[in-house]
Order: C-alpha cells, then sequence, then structure tokens
C-alpha cells in the first residue's frame, strides 16, 4: 500500500530517536537530524547556492545540501515545529544533558538559551491543556518542564522517574490535549496539565509514544513491545526479539484511520493495523532505523511518509494510486476472507478428528477396563477451580503468593501454561510436571514486583494419567493489588512511626469492601465493625501495614513506605470516587533523606560554580602562557620556551583533574535532583485532585526559594500556610 518515491543517501550517520521534519523559512520543509560529535545536520535540497554563516551553522565540507549547527556537547533529544506562530515558519529546538536551545536555522540566531538542570531526555511541541501558546515540553530526570517562545517557564511538574517518551493527545475528548508521559518505572501517565487524570502500568520501560487520533495513542517498549491503547483499554500489542526504535502514526490506505508505522533495530519498517495489529506493509533497510518522520519533502502536495536508517539513508513513501489502492483493498480483503475461513476450517477438522478419536475410545469401553476407557475422555461435570493464598515459606525471602489449580474429581492436570504481564519472564509460565508426580492439584508460586492488579490467565490440559488426549480448560484470575502483604496481628511487630491520616464522610463502612478487594483475607474474615485496626506484613521485605479508622470518618495509615501509602491513598480515591483529597502526613526517616539530598544539591551547585570560575582562569592563563612560549620560540630563547611548555603541561594536567571532579559532582548532582523530584511526586501521590497539584506548586516554590523547612511542611502538611 506505500510505494517508495525516492531515496537518499547523505554522508552523516543519524542518531536514533533524533529525526525531525521543519520549514524553517516557512516554506522548504528540511530534514534535521543528530549526528555525531555534538552535531546536528539540516538538509535542505531546495534552497542550492545559498551560503550559510555564523558562529553555529556552518556549511558541510561533504554535502552541498547539508549544513551542520555545532552543539558542542552531545545531543540528547531533537524536534522542530511551531513555538512562534507570529514568526510563520518553524523553531528548531535541541536538548542537551544540561540545557535547550530554540534556533532559528533562517536567520542562524538563537531564539533563547534555557539551563535545564534535569536533562532533557525527549522532547515535544504542542499545546497544551489551557495555556495559550505552544509549548516546548522537556521530560528529564523525572521533572516536565514547558517552555514557550520567549524562553519562559510555563509549565512544570515531577513524575515517577526518568522521562523517556512523551505525545500529546485528547486523551479525554474534551477537545484539549493532554500529555502523555512514558517514564522507566514502566508506567505510561497522562497529565491534564499538572495534574494526572490516569495511569497505565507496562512491563518495561516506555521507550515510545505516538498520537493516534483522537484517544488512541500507540506505544513501545524497550523489550520489543508495541501496541495500540485507547484511552486506558489496549486494542491490541506485539512482542518482537528486537526493539522498537521509532514509532509513528500515518494512514497508508486514505480510510482516515492511522495506521501504526514502526521503525526496529534490525532495519525493518511495518505499518500495522490500529484494530488488529496486523501487519499491512513492511520494508526493509540495511541498518537500523533511526526516526519516522512525514511531509511533503518533495513539495509535490503530497505527504510522504519518510523513514531514516542510522546509516544516513532516507527513504520517502507515497500511498498507491486510487486505482492501485482498490485493486489493493479488494485483494488484500479477499486474501483477509480466505485466510480466516481457511483457519475456521483447519480448527473444525481437528475439532471433529479429536471427537471421533474419543468415540474410538469410548465404544470398546464395555469390552475393556475402565482405565482403557480413559485415554481420552473426562466426565462431562470436571470443573477447573483455582484459588490464591499466602504462603509465607521457611524465611521472608521464600515467601510469596500460592495459585492453586485443581480439578474437582480424580482428573489430573498434565500441564499448566499462565500468561500475566509483569510477574513472570517472558511474562508467560509453564508448567508440565513429570509422570510420577501427576496429580489433581498443582500450586504455583507468585512474586509480583510492584503493587499493581494482574490478571491471571490460565490454560490447563485435563485428563487421566494414560491420556493421549486432553481438555483444554481456560479460564481467568484476578490477583489483587496488594496481594504480597499478609494479616498480621497488631501486636506482633510494633506498628510504623510514618502515617498519613485523612478523613472521608459517609465511607469508612466501606473500608471493608475495599480491603477484600485489594487484598488476600481469609473467606471466612468477618465483616468489621466501626472502629477498627487491620495489619498486614509485606511479603518482600517484612515492612509493617496497619490501617485504622474511627466512626468520625478520620483514616490512619501507618506504614515507614512512602510509595506505599500513596499506592493505598490512590486505590481508595478510585474506589470511593474521590476528586479531592487532602491528608496530613509524616514520615520522618524519609523527610530527614530529603533534607539531606537538598543540602548536597547546595554544595554542588557551590562546587560547580567555584570550578566553572577556576577553569575560566585556567583558560586566560592558558591564553598567556602560549603567548609568551610563542615569543620564546621566536626570540630563539629554548630555555624559556621548554620552561613555558611544562607550565602548560601541568595546568593541563590540573584541568583534566578539575573535569573529573566536575563530572563527579555533576553525577552527584543529578542523583539528588532525581531524588528530590521523586520525593515531591510521592508528597503529590498523598493527595488526590487539587490538593494534589497545590502540594506540587508549592514544593516547587520552596525548593526555588531554597527553603528546605518549608518544603517539609508542605510535604507534611499539604500547604506551606501557617
Amino acid at each position: 500500500m506505500l510505494v517508495p518515491v525516492f531515496t537518499l543517501k547523505l554522508s552523516h550517520k543519524i542518531l536514533p530517536r533524533m529525526v525531525a521534519l521543519g520549514k524553517y523559512d516557512g516554506t522548504h520543509p528540511c530534514l534535521t537530524a543528530a549526528t555525531q560529535a555534538g552535531k546536528v545536520f539540516i538538509h535542505n535540497p531546495h534552497a542550492r547556492g545559498q551560503r550559510v554563516s555564523g558562529n553555529r551553522l556552518v556549511h558541510s565540507t561533504q554535502d552541498a545540501d547539508i549544513s551542520l549547527l555545532n552543539m558542542n556537547e552531545a545531543v540528547s533529544c531533537l524536534t522542530a515545529g511551531v513555538l512562534n506562530p507570529d514568526l510563520g515558519c518553524d523553531t528548531l529546538l535541541v536538548g542537551t544533558r544540561t540545557s535547550l536551545l530554540a534556533y532559528d536555522v533562517h536567520n542562524n540566531a538563537d531564539l533563547f538559551y534555557a539551563g535545564v538542570p534535569d536533562g532533557a531526555n525527549t522532547i515535544v511541541l504542542g499545546m497544551l491543556g489551557d495555556i495559550s501558546s505552544p509549548l516546548a515540553i522537556i521530560g528529564g530526570n523525572c521533572s516536565l518542564q514547558g517552555f514557550n517562545h520567549d524562553g519562559k517557564d510555563l509549565f512544570w511538574t515531577v513524575t515517577g522517574d526518568n522521562v523517556r517518551s512523551l505525545a500529546l493527545c485528547d486523551f479525554n475528548g474534551d477537545g484539549k490535549k493532554e500529555l502523555l508521559v512514558g517514564s522507566e518505572d514502566f508506567d505510561i501517565r497522562v497529565f491534564k496539565e499538572d495534574e494526572i487524570v490516569a495511569e497505565i502500568s507496562e512491563t518495561e520501560t516506555v521507550t515510545g509514544l505516538a498520537t493516534m487520533g483522537g484517544s488512541h495513542f500507540g506505544y513501545s517498549l524497550s523489550n520489543g513491545t508495541v501496541g495500540i491503547y485507547n484511552q486506558t483499554t489496549r486494542h491490541w500489542r506485539i512482542k518482537s526479539k528486537n526493539q522498537a526504535v521509532s514509532i509513528h502514526a500515518f494512514d497508508i490506505n486514505s480510510d482516515g484511520v492511522c495506521e501504526l508505522i514502526t521503525g526496529w533495530s534490525n532495519g525493518k519498517v511495518d505499518a500495522r493495523s490500529d484494530r488488529t495489529g496486523d501487519v499491512i506493509f513492511k520494508d526493509n533497510f540495511g541498518s537500523s532505523v533511526a526516526g519516522i518522520i512525514e511531509g511533503d519533502y518533495r513539495m509535490d502536495g503530497h505527504t510522504q511518509l519518510i523513514c531514516c536508517s542510522v546509516d544516513g539513508e532516507v527513504r520517502g513513501y507515497l500511498p498507491g494510486s486510487q486505482e492501485m489502492k482498490g485493486k489493493l483493498l479488494d485483494t488484500s480483503a479477499d486474501q483477509d476472507l480466505i485466510r480466516e475461513l481457511s483457519l475456521k476450517k483447519q480448527n473444525l477438522l481437528l475439532e471433529l478428528r479429536n471427537y471421533e478419536e474419543n468415540a474410538k475410545q469410548v465404544e470398546p469401553k464395555a469390552q475393556t477396563n475402565e482405565m482403557d476407557g480413559q485415554k481420552g475422555v473426562i466426565p462431562a461435570n470436571t470443573q477447573l477451580k483455582t484459588s490464591l493464598s499466602v504462603n509465607l515459606g521457611s524465611d521472608s525471602e521464600s515467601a510469596h503468593v500460592e495459585l492453586c489449580i485443581s480439578t474437582s474429581n480424580d482428573t489430573i492436570i498434565r500441564t499448566v501454561i499462565i500468561f500475566a504481564e509483569g510477574i513472570f519472564e517472558g511474562e508467560s509460565h509453564v508448567i508440565h510436571p513429570s509422570l510420577p508426580n501427576l496429580s489433581r492439584r498443582i500450586k504455583v508460586p507468585l512474586t509480583p514486583p510492584k503493587d499493581v492488579p494482574v490478571e491471571l490467565n490460565i490454560k490447563a490440559f485435563v485428563g487421566y494419567k494414560n491420556s493421549t488426549q486432553f481438555h483444554v480448560f481456560e479460564l481467568s484470575k484476578q490477583l489483587p493489588r496488594f496481594s504480597m502483604y499478609t494479616l498480621s496481628s497488631p501486636d506482633s511487630a510494633p506498628g510504623p512511626l510514618s502515617f498519613v491520616r485523612f478523613s472521608v464522610s459517609d465511607r469508612v463502612q466501606m473500608v471493608t469492601v475495599w480491603l477484600k478487594q485489594s487484598f488476600l483475607l481469609p473467606e471466612d474474615m468477618e465483616i468489621l465493625s466501626e472502629p477498627f485496626q487491620v495489619c498486614f506484613t509485606s511479603l518482600r521485605d517484612a515492612g509493617q501495614l496497619c490501617i485504622q479508622t474511627k466512626p468520625t470518618g478520620e483514616i490512619t495509615i501507618n506504614t515507614d513506605n512512602i510509595d506505599l501509602a500513596g499506592d493505598i491513598i490512590q486505590s481508595m480515591a478510585s474506589f470511593w470516587g474521590i476528586e479531592d483529597l487532602q491528608v496530613e502526613a509524616d514520615f520522618p526517616a524519609y523527610f530527614e533523606e530529603v533534607r539531606k539530598a537538598l543540602v548536597v544539591v547546595d554544595n554542588s551547585h557551590t562546587v560547580c560554580q567555584k570550578l566553572t570560575a577556576n577553569m575560566a582562569d585556567s583558560s586566560n592563563f592558558i591564553r598567556s602562557i602560549l603567548v609568551r612560549a610563542e615569543d620564546s620560540r621566536l626570540m630563539g630563547d629554548m630555555k624559556n620556551m621548554k620552561r613555558r611548555y611544562m607550565e602548560l603541561y601541568d595546568l593541563n594536567r590540573d584541568l583534566l583533574s578539575q573535569y573529573k571532579i566536575r563530572c563527579t559532582n555533576h553525577t552527584e548532582l543529578l542523583s539528588n535532583l532525581k531524588a528530590i523530584n521523586q520525593a515531591i511526586q510521592r508528597a503529590g501521590r498523598l493527595r488526590v485532585g487539587k490538593p494534589k497539584a497545590q502540594v506540587i506548586a508549592a514544593c516547587r516554590d520552596a525548593i526555588k526559594n531554597n527553603n528546605v523547612n518549608t518544603l517539609i511542611k508542605v510535604m507534611r502538611v499539604g500547604t506551606a500556610s501557617s
């Protein structure tokens, strides 16, 4: 359905995920990509003969159509688009680990240069929510920052981990764009400006997001998974042994619905149906795909799908002609129908053959012993039963949740296959007992690494020991969100000092219902009366969790794990439909760690400024020594010349030592900035709705003012005011 229309062989390598297309003069589209040695190349075949000059942008000596933008440090992300509508042209945005550059390519001028201490891992440009101007939104070290065309920071919030992918999408259908954020903690979060409106847990780092139209969006993971969601409902997903480098939405058959285009690390490009995930087009490059974009690159009025490889090969594709499309669509529809009918025929024939085999074994049952008649037939009333329980094991490391699968009679379970995201490596687990150990019951240990609800899809082969054919049972079992916590006595261990406290009206009686849904509780556990206290022990680290209620509507959660407290608050709020919830929280040990991290950050900034000043002084001294050394050489004063060069050698050694110190200092700074951003995000997760947004904003103000006490107070009570 896609026809190649042009191919380019560029003389520069292209870094993965760093490809964009921009009309920098308002008319001519230019292919832009990050290349080696901290440079960005701009390919403009439409303006040959125009020379560029300046400090940043220089003409390439290898290709007449390419100009090079020198960033002097490694490029971490880039994009192009309309940042200032009044300019009438696109702006190039380039991110590094410390800064963001907005660049006017046509005039060879910086629009603004902003420091980004949290780094720039990924970037997206567009309108967000009710903010009136387009934003360049940077995803960094657990933070999100949005800059307007003046370089003013109009948007800032925090997220759970390092950001790896961003996209703008009308997630809730209100006509305004929400921000999709994919991060290293395997979550896709949806921000309505600075408020999280949805969270989707995946099984690996979210490396790519692409808006498919409406509330649909595509995603890719670092383990080779790609798929499509409609809001929080997943339509489909597939998994490959290769990694998806780039994903893009493009309508290849002109039916008004975009297909998901994926560029893979092995050089393959494929297009998949947004409805089924079936491959409807594919092509191959000689090297890994670097990026996929779209635009009218030939300026003939048709939008091409443009794919780039890391070796600099660029291919443009167009949907086929209308006549070709009709033939292709008709042929494709016929082939799909034939394939579907053929598959149904094969399944029906296989089922018929199984019935015939079973009938042959049942007929001689009267003349043979009963065991011979049990080779393939099981009683009609056979049922497969499942149950979940906690197994404490012999030590804390072996404690786990246990799934028990059993039959309702003397039939045996030959094989069990369990599919579950995020629990098993490869997302599936197969149990195939050896012949002497066959029984009607199988126990499977489960140790979910995160507190998220998991659906277990179970397939079991049931028959008799001498059976040659087995009946397949398929069923699903829901693993509760907090299944890794077992009920314990309030007096079994000292209670945690940290707590979260809040009040709700007319909902305390619902706590029991929520507990039964979220934890593995004994079936015979009585309905708790008010007030009550229930305690749990973590199977992961033996940490204590206590939940207390009072008739007044006050609920207290005692735990030293602030992440667990946040998960419980969000789970309760979702279960009860709470839109706004303010809480009082105190985590003394954790807040002390945050206080220490802030002190280290302050010291790191001081050291950085001192090292920068020293390096500037050393640079001036180097210039002076070089001039003196050259003067001595011209005068034939070899003694002084050698002395000057020895001074240069010593100074260079000192500069290298200072650079290593600066690198170490920067790494420590990033680590502590990440810890602080995560602390703000965790403090926000203890609240719901407007109080959550207020906490994040107040925490940021406290950090800007370098007020540690105010920051801790905001985390505790939710506000900076007395």
